[in-house]
């Protein structure tokens, strides 16, 4: 299969595989109107199979979503077809609306309008808590 190289735009690179349709769903990719490509499961030498996604334009995009998401992930910006900036994401220290609070006595879960907020307390095991009621959630 040949998918064309972006002249101008964005490049999501060593994506988890099977995680591409997670984050062109988050990142609302559904609503942009130029092209974007989903490739999934891609032989790669360093992860034996990865996913890319391919944006023909610069949007803004939400790097804390990307991170929690798969701290792998490459964010290569091309401008007339050459690399112009490539960015390595990590877990975020702080997520907001991206994970929701599995306890039904948080105030989320009574309060509909409160935003679902977590902290990073456990880098190294993945572990975020929410803000709220101290739920763990773990990082899969």
């Amino acid at each position: 299969m040949n998918i064309d190289g972006v002249r101008n735009g964005i490049v999501l690179d060593h994506i988890k595989a099977g995680k591409s349709m997670m984050i062109y769903e988050l990142l609302g990719l559904d609503k942009i109107d130029n092209c974007v490509a989903v490739i999934k499961n891609v032989s790669s030498v360093k992860y034996g199979k990865k996913d890319i996604i391919k944006i023909d334009e610069f949007i803004d995009l939400d790097y804390d979503i990307l991170g929690y998401i798969d701290s792998n992930i490459t964010v290569n910006r091309v401008k007339d077809g050459k690399l112009e900036k490539k960015l390595h994401m990590e877990l975020p220290k702080n997520l907001k609306n991206v994970i929701k609070c599995i306890n039904p006595r948080c105030i989320t879960s009574i309060e509909q309008e409160i935003e679902h907020e977590y902290r990073l307390v456990d880098k190294e095991n993945k572990i975020y808590r929410c803000i709220y009621c101290d739920a763990e959630h773990r990082v899969k």
